[in-house]
This record gives structure tokens, sequence and C-alpha cells, in this order.
């Protein structure tokens, strides 16, 4: 199938939800996600700990700061940085992460044969040899879309203990992330 080819092409390995594997955190939402496919270590979606840093793709300079000085703090911590490759916080969040040797994992809103932003290739890249990971709940082909976002998000909450918002406008995904995260019983 055209699928397999392209998770076999892509080195990603498919998780379903009865795979001992599968991360737990995740398993006890509401809906978790039937199939996750994942590039990097399976081990690193589901760490002892683990913190989602979001927020706007167009912060501040203080926002970015702000985004960076948490992610740090978290690695120090000894928790994973868990967010979703978006320009702006998450991005500053994940480079911040890897800057600490530390764990970060990326939540895509687009299947891995589609990844956006493209910007962000090389990050994804790093966070894989960083021994992170870059997951999807979407089938490799999938491209972005608006409906994919906000589903994105709650699979970036359900991997967390935790989500840190940044900065974030009233009507963000970053807000949709934490709403998510208040109903999966998340601080």
């Amino acid at each position: 199938s055209p699928v397999l080819d392209q998770v076999r092409s892509l080195g990603l390995t498919v998780l379903t939800l009865d795979d001992p594997a599968y991360p737990a955190r995740l398993r006890r939402i509401e809906m978790p996600p039937p199939v996750l496919f994942v590039r990097g270590p399976v081990a690193a979606i589901d760490p002892a700990h683990a913190v989602a840093v979001v927020g706007t793709r167009r912060p501040t300079d203080r926002g970015r700061l702000t985004a960076a000085w948490i992610a740090s703090g978290l690695v120090r911590a000894g928790a994973a940085v868990v967010s979703g490759l978006a320009i702006g916080v998450d991005g500053a969040a994940h480079a911040a992460a890897l800057g600490e040797a530390g764990l970060t994992v990326a939540v895509l809103g687009s299947g891995h044969a589609r990844l956006f932003p493209r910007a962000h290739e090389r990050l994804a890249d790093a966070i894989v040899a960083a021994g992170g990971a870059v997951i999807s709940e979407h089938p490799p082909g999938t491209p972005a879309s608006r409906g994919t976002f906000p589903r994105r998000n709650r699979v970036v909450s359900g991997l967390s203990d935790a989500v840190v918002v940044v900065e974030a406008g009233r009507r963000s995904g970053a807000l949709i992330t934490a709403g998510w995260a208040l109903e999966q019983g998340r601080d």
C-alpha cells in the first residue's frame, strides 16, 4: 500500500492503541489517536515527566526568550518538552530543549511526508538526532489544514503532565491546547 511504502521510506514506527509501547498518558485521554506515526525512538514519547510549552506563532522577543528559559529549566529539572513544531513559541521551546541536550517531542498537524512548517525540517531532524521524537496521528501524506491543528493540540496536552502557555491570542491554538489540558485533568 502507498501508506506503508511511505512509512517504510520515512523510517516511521506505527503504534496502535493496543500496542504496549503506546504512551500511557495519551492512552488515558478521552479520544486517544487510534494510530501514531513515530519518527525517532518510541520510548521518547512516554518519558517519566513531560511538560508542554506552547504559544503564538508571532511571539514578542520577550515571549521567545521566556519560552526558551522555561524549556531549558524543564530539561534541567528532568522533564521532556512537548510542543507542536510551529514557528514562534513552539520552535523556541524545542530549540532550547535541544540546547540543554534534553529530550523534546514534536507533534505534527500534518503527516510526516508533508511536514509543516517546512521551515522546521532541520529542527525536526535535530530533535530525532538528539533522541527525541516527531509524531503524527495522520498518515504520512496528510497535508496540514485548519482542522488538523486543534486535533494536534489535544495530543500535545495528552502526552504531557502539564501545559505552559507562554504568549497567546484570545482565539489561539495555544489556548485550545490549554482547554484540552484542563479537560484531560492536566495542570
